[in-house]
């Protein structure tokens, strides 16, 4: 198979400049995937400290995990906002720009200037996408809102974690979540210009985001009056789904139907005279005898090695996973042969990164540097008028920084 690199086809969002006041996770991650797919991504930054996730911790040789994850290919522009002269240097980006993204707290967008409904009047052009914690109306909209607290007031932990304790999600959902509407809704901005030549404003709330990702348990609270249950790796409507001990380990299994369930008990685990069992024969059964149904799938899968009993599951194909550890994603099979680790440059050398989700058949998505703070500040500066006398003084001043 001939290799695709990045210069044997147009990159999607090729020639899209992304201005972002951005920190943590929820813009960060939607501007990545902008420039995953190709954008210009110009980051601001503070002076001196730059994006607080720089600081998280020093996991990846020093740099912080979470930077190092949601800021490959952006460019650093280190900026005091404080400063008139700072802020015109953000506008003066901003009016250069397709894009600006921010998630900053509530009112200080406004308060630089940068406010979506300035920006949209002054450049009607301009795609202007902020991220709020619970939206720019109602009760809550001045509240703090970290990804934990958003999970806690969405009802999120109410549905994760086991029957004994509520638990938010181990990956910061509510920010993803949030970052990825984002991400798609300038996309759609962007086509809609090319049809009208006008932007204009978006705004996602983290809270909105996590409330419809709790999809059809919602629904089931709105129309059936239930809150469902905690259930660890089970599922409330399904069974036997969960993780069952082997001889060795234990294996995810997820019997979707009834004939999954024939497979299973007949075919992996030669037990056909369960197959119509009086409390087992359908889903809505081994739901009703749920303790029942996982005990007499234990007692078989428990004869059998891991690696023997996936193998007996993917011939019957009945539905089973791994129940992998960090160690066993980074190690796993099925990424080494699908090529998806590369080299990602950064301020202290290469290190692995994974390819963007979005694979396009005639060009693979850039995986760019990650920056050093400041890194891009005077060469992008230069760019909208700033000659090198100016920068000297500005950085004279902490007006600026440099990597």
């Amino acid at each position: 198979m001939t290799a695709i690199t990045p210069e044997s086809g147009l990159l999607p969002l090729d020639g899209i400049t992304v201005v972002s006041l951005e920190q943590a996770v929820a813009a960060p991650i939607a501007t990545r995937h902008l420039a995953d797919l190709g954008a210009r991504v110009i980051k601001l930054e503070r002076v001196g400290e730059g994006d607080f996730a720089r600081h998280y911790d020093g996991e990846v040789r020093g740099l912080a995990s979470h930077f190092v994850w949601l800021n490959r290919g952006k460019q650093s522009v280190a900026l005091d906002l404080k400063s008139a002269e700072g802020r015109d240097a953000a506008r003066r980006l901003v009016a250069s720009a397709d894009v600006f993204v921010q998630n900053s707290a509530p009112g200080a967008a406004e308060r630089l200037g940068l406010g979506p409904e300035e920006l949209a009047a002054a450049y009607p052009r301009l795609v202007i996408a902020s991220i709020t914690g619970y939206g720019s109306s109602g009760p809550l909209r001045d509240r703090k809102a970290y990804d934990m607290l958003i999970q806690a007031e969405a009802g999120l932990v109410s549905v994760t974690g086991t029957p004994d304790a509520a638990a938010k999600t181990g990956i910061p959902t509510s920010d993803i979540a949030a970052g990825v509407y984002v991400s798609q809704a300038v996309l759609a901005a962007l086509f809609r210009r090319e049809r009208t030549g006008r932007g204009g404003a978006i705004e996602v709330a983290m809270f909105d985001a996590t409330v419809e990702w709790l999809g059809h348990q919602l629904y089931m609270r709105l129309y059936g009056g239930k809150q469902v249950a905690r259930m660890g790796l089970s599922h409330a409507s399904i069974a036997p789904y969960d993780a069952y001990p082997t001889a060795d380990g234990e294996i995810l299994i997820g019997v979707q139907n009834d004939r999954g369930w024939r497979a299973l008990m007949a075919d992996v685990l030669g037990r056909p005279d369960l197959v119509d069992h009086p409390h087992l024969a359908t889903n809505v059964l081994r739901v009703a005898h749920r303790a029942e149904c996982d005990e007499a799938v234990a007692r078989e899968t428990r004869r059998f090695a891991t690696a023997d009993l996936e193998e007996r599951l993917a011939a019957a194909g009945v539905p089973a996973a791994q129940v992998n550890d960090l160690q066993g994603v980074v190690d796993h099979p099925q990424l080494a042969a699908r090529e998806r680790w590369r080299k990602v440059d950064t301020p202290v050398g290469p290190i692995e990164g994974l390819l963007p989700p979005m694979t396009f058949g005639d060009v693979e998505l850039p995986m760019g540097p990650v920056p050093d703070l400041g890194e891009h500040t005077d060469e992008v500066l230069r760019e909208v008028g700033y000659d090198d006398a100016t920068l000297e003084d500005l950085a004279a001043r902490g007006v600026i920084g440099r990597a």
